[in-house]
């Protein structure tokens, strides 16, 4: 049927799921019919949504900005958030979140997949320990976002002699999935999308709750027509069918086949990444790698590693994770962050995350906003500039537990300039905001579950290296032309510790020209015997 015949089989109170990942496979048209019917009827009201990863973005698929409407939207439950420069207006969700208008709750996205499932199997709720002592955990915030998000969604329980978080189970009446085509049955493929996210587990959930799923696809073909090896979710979970021929796989991406894996691409005719600050960063990172490291990669500066590996001579020493779900080869930056070209595999979300909250890799990449004395450190809030952050995202489910965890960033920010010249680093002008702070506003990584689980940190910058230490984070690396009192310490907001084993920078990272880097040898993983 039509999105707009769709839009009014959802009715009041609705708990909403919709399947996407910012601007990747977002069903734009089916989102934006349910905002149309609410300007015109004043129906559906009283939503909630959740969104396990994000829904749409600021630059070109607006998606939950569609239903950002007081009265159609009662709570949002969500991974991730509109983010974007101060330059750009701010999304409509942000405003009413700032304004109490809804309530709203920011939960890692792979807590969110888990609750779906654990709904959809009939199960009493998930019981975990990601995000304990984050933001998440009701002893900080419980996840709430604003004023008006005023009911508990977690709280901590002692099971086994252990403390864990429990999220009660929260069945959705719609579920809203996007595929690529659906035959006359309601068979959906997904073979022009850049990855199957929870579409799968969204259905389920829906429909074993008694629900409706309404899938979003691009093209209509005849029964039988999808071969029986390409339909991601089977008819028997298909209500509702929309099509959309304007359907665009990415943000400012109509359709690029290399991005659902369709073609491979010579990698060779990828531009190298311009020189500059993020590039030392990204440097830098890379050489926390060993040979044979699955690494876990998160957005920002550390989606350059990948690239620097390239450039150096070094695809395939190491096997990259996204949280959409790509395996292996080259992750895309930018817009289509979440895509990789050449991937070994793309494999649905739910399990990637499973993934990530079991540790199975070996290191993983990650930014910050903020790091404090105690090694906390929060990507997901800062004050008066909400709407610049995205939110949690994966950050949490990735941190939680990994082994070996890299923080990469810059310094300072805000107008911060930097010159790198003759391999020295100049700070021309240092940063208005200080990223190391004495508490952080908010904390997406528990420093003190760090020590209790012996997870290895490290902070990079532009002009130094830090190690979490027992003593707090400890200075173990200085950029050549960095003064270690004037550009460190006092740009700090707490004491740091100097490492007496104090190095400098490898003056590689800071020339223009492949640096000749070497993986150091890899730890054994595990023990055939």
């Amino acid at each position: 049927m039509s999105a707009d015949d769709a839009a009014r089989l959802i009715p009041d109170g609705a708990v909403v799921a919709i399947s996407s990942s910012s601007g990747l496979n977002t069903p734009d048209r089916m989102v934006r019919a349910i905002g149309e019917r609410f300007a015109r009827e004043g129906r559906p009201r009283d939503l909630t949504t959740l969104h396990p990863i994000g829904t749409g973005d600021m630059y070109g698929l607006p998606g939950i900005d569609h239903i950002a409407r007081p009265g159609l939207l009662k709570r949002v439950i969500a991974g991730s958030y509109p983010s974007g420069p101060s330059s750009l207006p701010m999304p409509t969700i942000w405003r009413l979140i700032l304004e109490d208008a809804v309530e709203a709750y920011n939960l890692p996205s792979g807590l969110i997949f888990d609750i779906l499932r654990n709904a959809a199997a009939g199960g009493a709720g998930v019981l975990t320990k990601v995000g304990l002592d984050t933001f998440v955990d009701p002893r900080r915030e419980g996840g709430k976002m604003n004023r008006a998000a005023q009911e508990d969604i977690v709280r901590v329980v002692e099971f086994d002699g252990d403390e864990w978080l429990h999220f009660r189970p929260l069945p959705p009446d719609v579920a809203i999935i996007r595929g690529s085509c659906a035959d006359a049955r309601g068979n959906i493929s997904m073979e022009h999308e850049a990855a199957p996210l929870g579409t799968l587990d969204l259905a389920l959930a829906a429909r074993n709750a008694g629900g409706l799923v309404i899938a979003q696809v691009k093209r209509l073909e005849t029964a039988g027509a999808v071969p029986t090896r390409q339909v991601h979710v089977p008819c028997s979970l298909v209500d509702v069918v929309v099509v959309d021929p304007d359907q665009v796989q990415a943000t400012e991406t109509p359709y690029d086949p290399a991005l659902s894996g369709e073609v491979r691409v010579d990698l060779d005719t990828l531009e190298p990444e311009p020189f500059g600050i993020e590039k030392v960063i990204a440097r830098r990172a890379a050489m926390e790698l060993a040979e044979g490291d699955i690494a876990a990669l998160g957005f920002g500066v550390s989606a350059l590693v990948p690239r620097i590996l390239l450039e150096e001579g070094l695809h395939g020493q190491a096997t990259w994770t996204i949280e959409q779900g790509p395996v292996g080869g080259v992750p895309v930056t930018g817009f289509a962050f979440g895509c990789a070209l050449n991937a070994d595999a793309i494999i649905p979300s739910p399990q990637q995350f499973t993934f990530f909250q079991g540790a199975g890799f070996d290191c993983g990449f990650v930014s910050f906003l903020q790091i404090d004395r105690a090694g906390n450190v929060n990507v997901s809030k800062l004050a008066k500039r909400s709407y610049l952050t995205a939110g949690v995202g994966g950050f949490i489910d990735i941190t939680a537990r990994g082994r070996r965890l890299v923080f990469a960033g810059t310094f300072t920010t805000a107008g911060l300039d930097v010159a790198i010249e003759d391999g020295r680093v100049a700070i021309r002008q240092e940063g208005k905001i200080q990223k190391l702070v004495p508490e952080v506003e908010q904390v997406t990584f528990s420093g003190r579950r760090g020590r209790e689980q012996q997870q290895e940190v490290t902070v990079v910058t532009e002009r130094c290296v830090l190690r979490q230490t027992e003593a707090g984070l400890s200075v173990a690396e200085i950029a050549p032309g960095i003064d270690l009192e004037r550009d460190v310490l006092a740009q700090a907001g707490f004491a740091l510790a100097v490492s007496p084993e104090l190095a400098e920078m490898d003056r590689r990272l800071f020339r223009p020209e492949p640096m000749g880097l070497e993986l150091r040898l890899a730890r054994k993983r595990w023990n055939p015997s």
